[in-house]
């Protein structure tokens, strides 16, 4: 499964989810007030900008916000939102795409780091991060924390989420740090609709190292963008890195 596959027509059709999910005000809201904090009066590049689910509001708070983006459908969804004037976009690969300029701010929101297969690409991540940032300038990661405590001797899967008409599983190979989510949305019906998506996962450990080899320094984890404490037993962190300020 290549990601340019996955993220097609279809599924930019129904990724949108108006007021609920990851696009209920409770979760979109906190992340643009941290955002536009974080990018301190200057420009922000989103990688993975997708249909715009944090960008359109973030460019709304007055924050500049360019997006780099690998589907053409997500973009012509995000287009139907905001124009290329409001929302510049450039369409390619986060790990090595060039967007014009200098910025305050990169983000990847989401879990969407972990879309990059292999630790080499997830490291060019980082070092194409720094390469657009002024001095002093931030890269904002949210991720998830691999579950494996939740995965049984000799068992290769966990049911994540479940509620009617869904079920979420992922199947893990530890050798590669590997993870397949897989979505089956169902009905009254005998059909069921599955989707899937590959992942790579990151120990936030693992992941701070990836920063130092990009020239980041940790500024700042939390568990959530409402600045939650990150404990052992989070489930998610929003970890901010920095360029040193004479970069």
């Amino acid at each position: 499964m290549r990601h340019e596959e996955i993220w097609d027509a279809d599924t930019a059709a129904r990724y949108d989810t108006p007021g609920v999910g990851m696009f209920a005000p409770e979760v979109v809201g906190p992340a643009v007030d941290r955002l536009a904090e974080l990018a301190d009066g200057g420009r922000a590049l989103e990688f993975a900008v997708g249909t715009g689910r944090l960008a359109v509001p973030l460019a709304g708070r007055g924050v500049p916000v360019t997006g780099v983006d690998l589907s053409g459908p997500m973009i012509e969804l995000l287009r139907t939102k905001a124009d290329e004037e409001t929302i510049p976009v450039v369409a390619g690969d986060m790990a090595t795409v060039t967007a014009p300029g200098r910025y305050t701010l990169v983000y990847l929101v989401y879990n969407t780091i972990a879309n990059l297969l292999t630790q080499a690409e997830q490291v060019a991540c980082f070092r194409n991060a720094a390469r657009h940032l002024v001095p002093g300038g931030r890269f904002v990661i949210e991720l998830w924390v691999p579950e494996l405590r939740k995965l049984p001797p000799g068992q290769q899967a966990t049911v994540w989420h479940c509620e009617p008409g869904y079920i979420g599983l992922d199947t893990y190979d530890v050798l590669r740090q590997h993870v397949v989510s897989h979505h089956f949305t169902f009905d009254d019906s005998r059909q069921a609709r599955l989707t899937r998506t590959p992942h790579r996962y990151i120990w936030p450990a693992e992941l701070d190292l990836m920063g130092q080899l990009a020239g980041f320094e940790l500024e700042s984890r939390h568990a959530d963008w409402a600045g939650t404490e990150f404990t052992d037993e989070s489930r998610t962190h929003v970890s901010v890195y920095r360029l040193p300020a004479d970069a």
